[in-house]
């Protein structure tokens, strides 16, 4: 192996690949791009092609990956890519994001029965999740059911085309809503309960094993689902920091010792890609992207917005924001939530409504944050990731409303770092995930709460907790 190896990281995103090359020092020495288009064909669904995502990591590759002595896979979770016997795609790929499966959250929830399926899964049944759309696929398109062979996720469709092996790992799969958490391992029991059979699914591997090798012999770690692939990429790969992503969807992510399951799964329960280890975090559906929905109604400069939303004190005179523009997954699970401003008068100006976005999605991640300290884990800093970390008045606002310091790392590129430092097990350049994070992951500048912001968020956050119940007989009228 060459003094120097250099590890490359794919992340199969939702609006395209990012591609980065990785020193054995954990310094990015190039990084490649490549867009995708996004399909809605009916109110609800989210579709792609998943040649698309082959296409387009194929050029990204060629720009980053000439030199790789391995490579590791990240991607958006709980896609459904369904082939034929032929490894042929039998139709688009349905996203995480897609709607259309409420029905079949039910139906699994009832063949299953909620508490055993929790218990196994770690999770309710949602309509994110991979399970449902299967049996979406075979209630509603019943012919391309029939000639099902196959069934991956996304980055495991890239995988394949890759190295020619069908394969996923533990983290990824976890999201199926197949698995068995605990046990590490595809479910039979709730596989039996779908009538789903079990040779459709892949070999699961721990997420730093070699899964394969490209026509090259570059081999190809197993990898993970974004959100531990990310944390990952930011040095949480055992219970101490927290991870803190603050992209269009809010995370906030807990490595544990052990499995544990929040009995009314207010949040998930997942497989870590540490061996042995798993995650609990909680997700909120519009964090970044609350801001960015804020940003493109008033047509301002992002710069501009920030600095009058910093001329408001904590609060900003009594305005508050429901960040469920997109409904809501923790801790509400309800689909049909709806954001809103409450409290205006008229000395509300547009940075008053800055600020209330600001805090109401630090309040949602504090929802997160509390529901985590329920099963055990003892937060006591913050590694922070996404576009919204950019903004040291946020952070300075999610500091003081989490309790915690928050911590920026010296990469912040999410996880394409983490499949990278995957890869750089899989290599042999590290002898564990552990030892990869130990020697690339460090910290360049810490946030601290403002400790008069955090006895005022305090004294908020009860009324931002009551917003969700009383706007809610307003959102179904």
């Amino acid at each position: 192996m060459a003094a120097d190896p250099t590890f490359v990281g794919l992340d199969v995103g939702t609006t395209g690949v990012k591609a980065l090359a990785v020193s054995g020092r954990g310094d990015v020495v190039a990084r490649a791009e490549e867009a995708y288009a996004l399909s809605t064909p009916r109110p609800g669904w989210a579709e792609q092609d998943p040649e698309d995502w082959w296409r387009a990591c194929e050029r990204a590759l060629a720009r980053v990956g000439a030199s790789a002595t391995a490579i590791g896979l990240s991607g958006q979770m709980h896609g459904l890519v369904v082939l034929d016997g032929d490894g042929r795609v039998l139709r688009p790929a349905i996203l995480w994001n897609d709607q259309r499966t409420g029905a079949e959250c039910e139906e699994i929830e009832r063949r299953v029965g909620r508490e055993r399926l929790v218990a196994l899964t770690g999770n309710r049944a949602l309509t994110g999740f991979t399970a449902p759309k299967l049996l979406w696929l075979r209630e509603h398109e019943p012919e391309t059911y029939a000639r099902v062979a196959h069934v991956l996720l996304p980055k495991d469709f890239v995988r394949l085309r890759l190295t020619g092996a069908r394969a996923s790992d533990v983290a990824d799969a976890s999201g199926t809503l197949l698995f068995d958490v605990a046990g590490r391992r595809w479910s039979d029991e709730v596989l039996a309960a779908l009538e789903l059979p079990r040779a459709w699914l892949p070999t699961v591997h721990e997420s730093p094993a070699v899964s394969g090798a490209t026509g090259a012999g570059v081999p190809v770690a197993a990898g993970a689902g974004d959100q531990a692939a990310g944390a990952l990429g930011v040095g949480v790969d055992r219970p101490g920091p927290v991870s803190v992503a603050l992209g269009t969807s809010g995370v906030v992510f807990a490595a544990l010792p052990r499995f544990a399951a929040d009995s009314a799964a207010r949040v998930h329960a997942f497989c870590h890609a540490v061996p042995g280890r798993w995650h609990a975090m909680g997700v909120m559906l519009s964090a970044a992207g609350s801001l960015a929905w804020l940003h493109d109604a008033l047509a301002a400069p992002y710069d501009e917005l920030l600095a009058e939303a910093a001329a408001w004190p904590p609060g900003a005179e009594g305005v508050a924001f429901a960040p469920y523009l997109a409904g809501e997954r923790t801790p509400h699970a309800d689909p049909e939530a709806r954001g809103a401003f409450v409290g205006l008068s008229l000395r509300h100006d547009r940075g008053a409504l800055v600020r209330a976005v600001l805090e109401g999605v630090a309040f949602g991640l504090r929802d997160s944050l509390d529901l985590l300290r329920e099963l055990g884990v003892e937060a006591s800093v913050g590694r922070v990731s996404g576009g919204g970390a950019r903004s040291e008045l946020w952070l300075r606002i999610v500091a003081s409303v989490l309790g915690i310091p928050l911590e920026r790392t010296v990469a912040d590129e999410g996880a394409a770092y983490g499949a990278a430092l995957l890869a750089g097990v899989a290599g042999g350049a590290f002898g564990s995930v552990e030892e990869a994070v130990a020697r690339c992951v460090r910290v360049r500048a810490t946030v601290e709460p403002d400790r008069e912001w955090q006895r005022a968020y305090d004294e908020l956050y009860g009324r931002f907790r009551s917003l969700y119940g009383a706007l809610r007989p307003l959102q179904r009228a």
